[in-house]
This record gives C-alpha cells, structure tokens and sequence, in this order.
C-alpha cells in the first residue's frame, strides 16, 4: 500500500516541479522581453569560462585568460545587436576590431599616470558621444568602454601588447560565431512593424471616412469610421511609444534604417491631418474629387505597408499607386481652381464682407485637407520606397557605399547627427563630458590610491554614473548594496568550499548566467550582485585569496561610486530635465523659422521679376538639427528617475508639435517647388499678404519659446483674421486669374500657402493649452 501510493504520488511531485519550472519561466519571460538577457547570459555563460581556461590552463598566459575572459564579457553580455543576422554579424566583428584598436591604445597609455588619465577622457568622450551618430554604436558604448579601460588600468609595457590582443581577438572570433550559432534572436525591426500597422491603420480610417461621407445616412458606416479612428489612434502611439522605449533614437547608419526612423514623424503628422480633415461644417458638401485623393492615399498606404513587411521587395505596385494620387491630386487642384469664387469682391469692402471672405476661403478647404494629406502620404511612401531600395542593392553596391537617388551617404549622415548636437544645450553633449571626466578622474584615483584592482574602481563609476546628481545618488545606493550582498554570498560560497578550483570552475559559469539574467530579472543591484560573485571566482580561480578579493572589490567600487557622485554634482546636476525646456523653446523656433523661409522661398519662386530663389536649405538643417536634439532630450527627460512634475500627454504633445510645424514648411517647400511660374499679373499684394502673415506666424513662436526657457505666460494664439483673408483672395483674385476667369494653379497655390500658415496658428491654441498646463501643475517652476 505504501509502495503503491508512493508510485501514484510520484507523477503528482513531477508535475508540480513542472508546474513551477514553467511559471518561473513566465515570470522571467514577462520581466525579461523575448528572453534577451538570458540568450546573451547563456552565451558567455559557455564562452567565458571556455576562454578564460584556454587562456589560463592551455597557454598559461595571465594576460591572455584576463583579456579573452573579459573580452567576452564585454561582447557578449554587454552588447546585443539587432537587426538581420547578416547586419548583427558585421556589427559584431567591429565591435571586434574597434575593441582590439582600443586595447592597444590603452595598454601603451598605461605606463603614465598623465597620459592614462588624458586618455581616458579624449577616448570616453569621442566613444560615449559617437553613440549620437547610431543606435549600434550606442549600443556597443559601454563594451567599447571597457576594452580600454582594462588596459589602460591594468599598467603593462608595450611588449604585452600581443597577449592582450590575443586574448581580446579569440574572445571577439569565437563572440562572432556564438551570436550567430548560440540561440540566434529571431530578426526582429520592432520601429518597421509598427510603422506597417500604422500605415494599415490610417488606410482603413480614410477608406472608413470617404464611405461614411458619401453615405452619411447609414448607421453602421457611421460605426465603422467610429471603430477605425479608434484603431488608427492605438496604432499611430503605438509607434511613438515603441520609439520613445529606447535609451537612445532607434536606428543606425544604414539607408533603410535611416529611412524607417522617418516614418514615425510623418505617420504621426499624418495621423494629425488626417483629424483635421474629417472635420467639416454642417451641410457642407461633400468634394468628391478631395475624397478620390483619399482613396488614393489609402491605397498607397496600404501597399507602403505591404513592402515594409519583406526586405528589399520590388516597388511596382506601390508606384503604381503613387502614379495614381499623383493624378488624383491632380484633378483635385484643376477642380479646386473651378470652384473658386471669381465674382468681384463689393467696392470697398472690407471685414463687413466676411461672409463672402470665408466662402471664398472656405471654398478650398476640403480640397486644401486632401493636399495637405496627398503630400504627407507621398513623403512616406518616398521614405518606404527608398528602404525598399536600398534593401534591393547588390553587396558590391552596399559595400562601396552606393545610395539609392535621393538619400545622403552613411557619412553624409553620421556628420550631420554629430553636428546637430555640437551645442552647448544639448544632453547627450553634456552626458558626453560628465562620462568622460567622470572615467578620467576615476582613473586618476585608482593610481593615486594605489587600489589593487583599479579596473574596479573605473567600472564603479562607469555603472552608476547618470544623466544628474539624484539618479546618479539613487544607483550609488543600488551599486553598493549589490555589491555587497555579492561579497557576501561570494564569501560565505569561499568559506564552505575553500579553494578548490574544481568546484569554483564549476560554479563560475553559473555565476555568469546570474550576473547576466539579474540585471533584466531582477534590479540594477541584482546585476551588481551577480558580478562581484563572478568577479570573486574569477580571481580566486586565477590566483587564490579567499573572500579578500570580494573585500577589495568592494572598496574599489565605494571609491568609484563616490567619483561619480562628485561629477554627478558637478556636471548638469539637474540633468535632462533642466535641459528639456531650452530644447523645446529652440526646435519650435527653427521649425517657425524654417517654415517663415519656405513661404519667403515660394514667394520668390512666383515673382518673374525676381532671379531664382535658392530652397531653404541651411533653415532645414537647422529645424531637423534642433528637433534631433530635442528628441533626444526627451528621452533623457523619460529615463530619469523620479516623479515625472508634468504629465506625460502634456509633454509628449508639445514635443509633437515640433514635427507639425516643421513638416509644414516641408509641405510649403514642395508647394512651390511644383509651382511652373507662368501665371499672368505682378502677384505683388498676395505676395506680401503672405509674407506678412508668415512674420507674424514665426515672431509668434518665438515669443512662445521665450516662455518656455524663462517661463511666463504664453502669449494668446493669433486669432483668426478673415480681414486678411479677404485681402489675399482679393488680391489673388485681381492679380492671378486667368483670361478664362478661373484661377491659375499659382493662385491656388497662394490660398493654400495661407492654409498652411492657418493650420501652423491653429496649433498655437493646442501648445498654448498644453504649455498653461505644465506650468499649472509644475509651479512655480516649470519642468525643473
């Protein structure tokens, strides 16, 4: 009876042990994302130890078995790149050869204090700031970091240069092919598949929105459009959250990954316009030709998202539907110059005649919505087109750097990223030079200090050492108590088993897999805790001393925590948050000014009198230089620890803002560009109607700015002015009509010009709103 019951129990313990292995595995699962830490803590978990005998028990060189030991740590534990498995593989090999270039460096810097110290920052400077210029490089920052810092710690002459070398390249070899063999991450481009849903998303909103229009008696058509806003919505924040989830932008050096990233202002810019034009009047009729453009936008959107979904697909299908807006848009504008009222304005008249001003302006308004969208839709589907492009390119192309007509080099880009941020306001400069001098005193201390493991005390500063004083303060706190319960444990491990370097060969790989799962897993500290214990074996394996080396590491990593707490407080203590308001006050600036210029340039463009006028492209430049950094900043903003003072929405809207005013002069820019010059009359007063009416524009963001650095209370949204309104279309109609008595495609462009300038006023009511918020719920200071 006994036996039997044992028997029968035996399935019912299995299953229980099963049972909690998988909710373990679920709860690793929800903590750590597709299980990245531990396919990276699985890897070196068998590299490392793998490398570090070879070094140690085959060559029998200690610099050897150091280098490759910590060599994969850094490449394999620090640093997980994206991507295809061909671009992951490249970027591995390098990290590889970067890595080793700055072993050399190091170790020859090594013999002097000055010049270890000097290096130390020129060399933490260029790597942490180099991390502006791609998501890759950022990536690889710290593992870049710590194959100089070892040598340049670990003082050693110039003959020891080819052991370290050797050991640091068979951990970069064997790294390569571990990533590519070892539990490969599944490809994955999160910032594309959401940009393809997005792009599907709106598709079905505009096709819901035109059949709702043409049948607005039918209640489930109603529904229908109810159900897509709402999925369009979801689907477009979807996306800008996936882009605001990384500590850095998402995207590297290559052509497709620079064309994506664009795709996220555009959709959301898109999204926005696409709002705006369902809106209408009560009783207004319906302009068909306005809605066959959104039926064609849709159908560019919907195969834009069919080539975002493979790599490097043929774009026929989706220039087939390009083609087909093109042509859309084109009956559009030759109906809109038909419906615009031609009969004269009453002699005299002025705001009295506001009724016939807001017919004559209104008029075009659907017809201006389904513009405005047309160009937006076609941006994107450029950008797609030219991911597809780029993807399609054969490996002699993409390895001499040949780009697909219409995009920049990589280096074309990579300048332009790291001059954006070549300003004294901006956060990752600022993260740059306190990481850099906070490396270089590190270094400095550990001579002076004569530590025994001065390696130890430049990591400690490199691990806690963040963006301001309090989240730098809160991961001193964090460090020390990891590293000190990794003493302990490490101890109380040394005094059971002594120093039997079998058992501790068969714990170390077991002390890597904790040290690389706890960080994701568990906590910052849990990470700090699983290091010290594999830093404690590993010595201990290579040169037996007990519990002493946990000791000594956590005297090493007290003083470099305390060195990062002194730069902490010294460099930008309030970090990205005190930064944020200037960057905001700038990108709304350049943006009002770079759309002030392409309204200038459009007016230039229609004058025969006037030689031709050059794009503004220095104004461009500067508006996408001031948004990169604002982006940028926002994510410093998010990343910090600590109560947010102002609500998410209310930031993330004024930061969207930014992208609507700058892809409007974009929007203005191509107007013009179309623009052939050959309307009839001197356009003299439409011309300076506009340009007044830009000034007024721009000058009132730049007041706005002004609010946001030194705040005080916004100044009121222009209000609409349907005097001036009436000025341009009786100018327009005076000066720019055709013999036929309809307006030429020039005049139309004129009135859409205003509509531009009129949507860039009415999104002062929506950041005046948002910014009156802020400061209400931040008094009395003002985000910092």
């Amino acid at each position: 009876m006994t036996g039997w019951m044992t028997r029968s129990q035996a399935p019912g313990a299995a299953g229980r042990a099963g049972g909690q292995l998988t909710r373990a595995w679920q709860w690793l699962g929800r903590h750590d994302h597709n299980y990245a830490a531990l396919r990276r803590a699985g890897r070196a978990a068998i590299i490392m130890p793998l490398m570090f005998a070879l070094g140690d028990k085959v060559i029998g060189n200690a610099d050897v078995a150091t280098f490759a030991a910590f060599g994969s740590f850094a490449m394999l534990l620090l640093v997980d790149f994206s991507g295809p498995m061909r671009e992951r593989v490249a970027a591995q090999a390098a990290l590889v050869v970067a890595g080793s270039v700055l072993v050399c460096l190091g170790t020859l810097a090594s013999r002097a204090i000055w010049l270890a110290v000097a290096s130390m920052v020129l060399v933490g400077f260029a790597v942490i700031f180099a991390g502006v210029i791609s998501s890759v490089l950022a990536g690889a920052t710290t593992s870049l970091l710590l194959a100089f810092i070892l040598p340049v710690t670990l003082s050693g002459p110039a003959s020891s240069v080819p052991a370290r070398l050797a050991g640091w390249g068979m951990a970069g070899g064997v790294s390569v092919i571990a990533v590519a063999l070892l539990w490969p991450a599944p490809a994955q481009d999160p910032l594309r598949a959401a940009a393809a849903r997005a792009c599907r998303a709106l598709a079905a909103r505009l096709r819901a929105e035109v059949t709702h229009l043409l049948n607005p008696d039918e209640a489930s058509f109603a529904l229908d459009h109810s159900r897509a806003v709402a999925a369009a919505d979801d689907a477009v924040m979807a996306l800008h959250r996936g882009f605001l989830a990384t500590a850095y932008r998402p995207t590297g050096l290559s052509t497709a990954a620079r064309t994506v990233v664009r795709l996220v202002d555009e959709l959301n810019w898109l999204n926005a316009i696409v709002i705006q034009s369902a809106k209408r009047p009560a009783g207004s009729p319906v302009v068909t030709a306005a809605c066959a453009v959104k039926v064609a936008a849709a159908a560019v959107l919907e195969r834009g998202a069919d080539l975002l979904a493979v790599t490097g697909g043929e774009a026929g299908e989706l220039h087939a539907a390009m083609a087909e807006q093109a042509a859309a848009r084109m009956r559009m504008e030759q109906d809109a110059m038909t419906r615009l009222p031609v009969r004269p304005l009453p002699p005299g008249s002025g705001p009295a005649a506001s009724g016939l001003v807001s017919e004559r302006i209104t008029a075009l308004d659907p017809s201006f919505r389904a513009q405005e969208l047309s160009f937006a839709v076609s941006q994107i589907a450029g950008n797609i087109d030219l991911t597809a492009a780029a993807e399609r390119r054969s490996w002699p192309d993409q390895l001499l750097g040949r780009q697909p007509a219409g995009i920049s080099g990589a280096l074309s880009a990579a300048g332009e990223r790291a001059a954006a941020h070549v300003d004294r306001h901006s956060v990752w400069l600022h993260n740059s030079v306190r990481g850099a001098a906070g490396l270089g005193l590190a270094v400095l201390v550990a001579h002076l200090t004569g530590a025994q493991h001065s390696f130890w005390v430049v990591l400690g500063t490199l691990s806690v050492l963040r963006s301001n004083a309090l989240s730098t303060g809160q991961n001193v706190v964090r460090g020390m108590l990891g590293t000190v319960a990794g003493f302990v444990i490490g101890a109380a491990l040394l005094a059971v088993i002594g120093t039997n370097t079998t058992l501790l060969w068969i714990l170390l790989p077991f002390a890597i897999l904790l040290a690389g799962v706890a960080p994701a897993a568990i906590s910052f500290a849990g990470g700090q805790a699983g290091f010290t214990l594999t830093l404690v074996i590993l010595f201990n394996i290579i040169q037996p001393a007990g519990w002493r080396v946990g000791l000594l590491r956590v005297e090493d990593i007290a003083l470099g925590c305390a060195v990062s707490l002194v730069v902490g407080l010294l460099f930008w203590p309030r970090g990205a948050r005190a930064a944020f308001r200037q960057a905001l006050a700038d990108a709304y600036t350049d943006s009002a000014s770079y759309l002030a210029s392409a309204v200038v340039f459009g007016m230039l463009r229609c004058d025969s009198s006037q030689p031709p006028a050059a794009a503004p492209d220095g104004d461009a430049v500067r508006a996408a230089a001031a948004s990169r950094r604002l982006d940028d900043t926002f994510r410093g903003y998010l990343a910090e620890r600590g109560a947010k003072p102002v609500r998410l929405a209310d930031v993330t809207s004024l930061v969207t803002g930014v992208a609507g005013l700058r892809l409007a002069g974009d929007a203005v820019l191509d107007l013009w560009r179309r623009d052939d010059g050959t309307a009839v009359g001197d356009r003299a007063a439409a011309r300076q109607e506009l340009l007044q009416r830009s000034e007024l524009v721009r000058a009132w963001y730049a007041d706005f700015a002004g609010c946001l650095i030194d705040w005080h209370e916004p100044p009121e949204p222009l209000a609409p002015d349907q005097a001036a309104d009436g000025r341009l279309v009786q100018a327009v109609r005076r000066d720019l009509l055709g013999e036929d008595g309809k307006a030429s495609a020039t005049a139309v462009r004129m009135i859409w010009t205003g509509d531009h300038l009129d949507a860039a006023r009415r999104l002062q009511a929506a950041v005046t709103e948002r910014a009156r918020a802020a400061a209400i719920e931040n008094s009395p200071g003002w985000l910092g």
